[in-house]
């Protein structure tokens, strides 16, 4: 298999990302392709990816942080699902020749690529059936982002606040709180709010013409855990000592990643209540490989628990588009990108 793999490959890549991401991304017929760094490392050769905001955040953040995180030039992209050609030597669990999917952390080559190298630990086997190779690659961040983020801190019969639950992670909260049986309440506009009870919300806010804070105090303490997609409004974590249970925990999720917005999570995290911090329990969320996890997501989706949500697919040529609309914030569920055959 090794000697069918060519030397160069297809993918979007960027040297910039000012003024934005998508305006500098291209297409290249002769990035290198990536190679084996390690025993427990795959080769694979992408099939669909989808894509999250962290995959223009990232690039855009200030010059020296993105360019601690990032070398370029560089492709974008996390999520895939696509097709193992080639193993390393410990790896004993996935074959040539299997269907997998999962998540890169933000890395040079990301999944706008025709191929990539993940780390065993990042990827689970495709279900022989039930589960299409699109919705696959729209699993990785925002699936486990929201199991990750829900699972751990409730139990059956808790209630759960979702705030943004018509996005990526959203789609994916609303259903997974609802499998774990929890209450759910959940924010969205109304153009969405269909989409969002038939996931799963017992109720809907719309915050287009409701003030969220005062609408969740005014239920009391009642909230064992808030997931915060969104970052608004910005009273929100503060108003949370009136509507979560002693004990409950604030997930901070979704937000502007800028300077200013890590000096408000700081803040948060680290003020008591009289200076500006909160009573609740405050966490910002960050993602961790899981492949036992991924796999769980799967067979979920496989057994009809749960469903992925793309709103639209686009061909390979096309990934400039779906960023456009990925940045309008506006999005119901995931953005799938076609990279190969």
């Amino acid at each position: 298999m090794a000697s069918t793999i060519p030397k160069t490959m297809k993918a979007h890549i960027y040297t910039s990302s000012s003024p934005t991401l998508e305006a500098n991304l291209s297409i290249s017929t002769s990035v290198p392709t990536p190679t084996l760094s390690g025993p427990n490392d795959l080769l694979i050769q992408v099939l669909s990816a989808s894509i999250n905001p962290a995959d223009h955040k990232v690039p855009e953040l200030p010059g020296l942080i993105r360019r601690f995180a990032i070398k370029l030039p560089a492709t974008p992209g996390m999520d895939f699902c696509g097709r193992v050609v080639q193993a390393g030597t410990k790896v004993d669990s996935i074959a040539v020749g299997d269907l997998v999917y999962g998540r890169l952390d933000a890395q040079q080559h990301g999944t706008l690529g025709e191929y990539i190298v993940a780390p065993v630990k990042a990827v689970a086997v495709l279900p022989k059936e039930g589960v299409t190779v699109d919705e696959a690659a729209a699993i990785g961040v925002a699936g486990l982002t929201a199991y990750q983020s829900i699972q751990p801190n409730v139990k059956k019969g808790d209630k759960i606040f979702i705030n943004g639950s018509s996005g990526g992670v959203g789609t994916f909260a609303v259903q997974i709180a609802k499998v774990l049986g929890c209450h759910i309440t959940a924010s969205c506009s109304p153009a969405k709010a269909d989409l969002v009870k038939s996931l799963g919300a017992d109720e809907i806010i719309d915050y287009t013409t409701t003030n969220v804070s005062e609408t969740l105090k005014a239920k009391g303490k009642v909230f064992t855990l808030v997931l915060d997609n969104v970052g608004m409004p910005e009273d929100l974590y503060k108003a949370s000592d009136d509507f979560i249970i002693p004990g409950g925990k604030f997930v901070q999720v979704g937000s502007p990643l800028s300077l200013d917005a890590l000096r408000v999570a700081a803040s948060r995290a680290l003020l008591p209540s009289f200076l500006g911090g909160g009573k609740n329990k405050y966490e910002v969320y960050t993602i961790s490989h899981a492949p036992d996890q991924l796999k769980l997501l799967g067979e979920w989706v496989k057994e009809r628990k749960i469903r992925v949500v793309i709103e639209e697919t686009y061909e390979f040529e096309d990934a400039t588009k779906a960023f456009a609309k990925l940045r309008t914030g506006k999005n119901a569920g995931k953005l799938v990108i076609h990279v190969g055959k």
